[in-house]
């Protein structure tokens, strides 16, 4: 992003920001206008970031590439399992052999 989208989108921002404040002036402090003030924080900080990219943001390192885990597809062992409760998943509705 070039300097001069950065300067524009910073003044559109501002002048969100002056237009949600009228309707804070004009309302209180109801939910709709406070989240739009959030909005407007969160924006501003996002464009911010474009200037300054925020710590750590450099790239991905090692600790920060996602891990693949493979998952079998063997069937496994129920048998172990046949008397335990199904944990949240509907154990009261399992059938009895």
């Amino acid at each position: 992003m070039t300097t001069g989208e950065i300067v524009a989108v910073q003044r559109a921002i501002g002048e969100v920001r002056r237009c949600v404040s009228a309707l804070r002036t004009r309302h209180g402090d109801i939910g709709p206008v406070l989240r739009m003030l959030n909005d407007v924080d969160r924006l501003s900080i996002d464009a911010a970031d474009l200037i300054t990219p925020p710590p750590g943001s450099g790239g991905m390192t090692e600790a920060t590439v996602p891990r693949i885990v493979g998952v079998s597809t063997v069937p496994y062992d129920l048998e172990p399992w046949q008397d335990r409760d199904a944990g949240g998943t509907g154990g009261h509705l399992r059938r009895h052999h």
